[in-house]
């Protein structure tokens, strides 16, 4: 366990940041500090290999806040790997959502703050958990549970889905990855005063790999249905002959020998790659490919634009976040306009250039460092909010809103 050390003084959130973050900045409240004992309840740890995204941005979280001294530990699903914080078993993969509240008693007993990071399948904490709780929300999966499961496992899990998100955790506050997850939870009922966004971030990028001298596409992520792999393999087969080159499928997962078997001519399966190799071959890659339905936020189109690189993908939540439409990289409305935009950047060097550059200066934006600083700032917000003076001042706010709106009707 880390020797106590007091935690230092947040710093302002960068202006271009701030800028960015859709006016849901929260003011850190005077006097409140970051919770000391934070525990993150989520479904995998990052040392799992069915790790993605939502892992990743929960380890740069909890590193971050300890490395500022606080005491975090992630409870999670499956196998427990070594992290510069502590990190404990539920249970397995699906019956650690069970477990969780008799395990959360053995292995973490009480915290400050607890963190639910609720991808599809809630813990319901607030039932079980009476002390301070955010949730951390990627995307709200709404239309993805008719993409993976039967109907009525689909409709109950979406019931439960949104029912946990804006009833079981009303009064809480909830922290969306973008605008986009911000909205699609004040489309469930959440209100707005209980939003905040927290973006994902990159680390600061070392020197650059060359580019390579012939056409290659990349496409990274995990191989699972909504990523729409499948979809990119039959678009490859038309852009191909106008390109040439290669497509480089960078990841692993279920559906990945579904995907082998669909591949044509110059595809690529690289599977899981060290984060060396992901980076060089995002320097390498003449654009990012990213196909799939829905995304919280995409970050791996920040990683390619740190690299230089710009990202081709459709304009859905989450990727309408992380891509400026025209200036970082290009969204289609359909599987047409994507091959022609794809046929389009490859043959144009210089606007491929000139988007690679922009989407390097966004990316600029995006720290790791900015990321836990504004969650930290969250945090404390969340604490404070659950303080008996924290309750009575958001009741007086209301009792002063309400009496300034009968005012203005009479």
């Amino acid at each position: 366990m880390p020797q106590h050390v007091p935690p230092p003084r947040l710093h302002p959130v960068p202006q271009p940041l701030a800028r960015l973050l859709d006016g849901h900045a929260p003011a850190r409240p005077r006097g409140a500090e970051a919770p000391r004992r934070i525990a993150f309840l989520a479904h995998r740890d990052l040392g799992n290999p069915a790790a993605g995204g939502s892992e990743l941005l929960v380890d740069r979280l909890a590193s971050g806040l300890t490395d500022l001294g606080h005491d975090v530990t992630l409870l999670c699903g499956g196998p427990a790997a070594h992290r510069p914080y502590r990190v404990v078993s539920a249970g397995g993969a699906l019956g650690h959502f069970v477990g969780a509240r008799s395990a959360f008693a053995r292995q973490v007993g009480s915290c400050d703050l607890l963190v639910e990071v609720c991808n599809g399948m809630p813990y319901l904490s607030p039932l079980w958990h009476h002390g301070p709780t955010v949730c951390l929300v990627n995307h709200v999966h709404t239309e993805l549970w008719d993409m993976r499961f039967p109907r009525p496992v689909a409709r109950a899990g979406r019931l439960l889905e949104h029912w946990a998100l804006a009833r079981a955790h009303r009064g809480n506050l909830l922290v969306a990855v973008s605008p986009s997850t911000a909205g699609a939870l004040r489309a469930i009922g959440v209100p707005q005063e209980q939003i905040r966004v927290v973006h994902n971030g990159v680390h600061e990028p070392g020197p650059r790999a060359p580019r390579s001298a012939t056409p290659m596409f990349v496409a990274l992520g995990r191989l699972v249905d909504y990523k729409r792999i499948d979809l990119l393999l039959r678009l490859w087969e038309r852009v191909r002959p106008v390109t040439g080159g290669r497509l480089v499928v960078v990841g692993d997962g279920p559906e990945r020998e579904r995907l082998e078997q669909l591949a044509g001519p110059g595809v690529e399966f690289k599977g899981h790659v060290s984060e060396e190799e992901k980076h060089r071959l995002l320097c390498e890659a003449w654009l990012l490919l990213h196909p799939a339905a829905v995304e919280g936020w995409g970050l791996v189109v920040t990683e390619a634009g740190a690299r230089g690189t710009p990202t081709l993908g459709f304009d859905v939540p989450g990727l309408r976040d992380s891509v400026q439409d025209g200036v970082t990289g290009l969204l289609a409305r359909g599987e047409s306009s994507f091959a022609a935009a794809w046929c389009t950047l490859a043959l144009d060097d210089g606007r491929r250039e000139a988007m690679g550059k922009a989407a390097a200066e966004r990316a600029a934006d995006f720290r790791w460092s900015g990321t836990v600083r504004r969650f930290r700032a969250v945090a404390a917000e969340a604490v404070n909010r659950a303080r008996p003076q924290g309750r009575g001042a958001q009741a007086k706010g209301a009792q002063e809103k309400g009496t300034q709106a009968k005012g203005a009707r009479t």
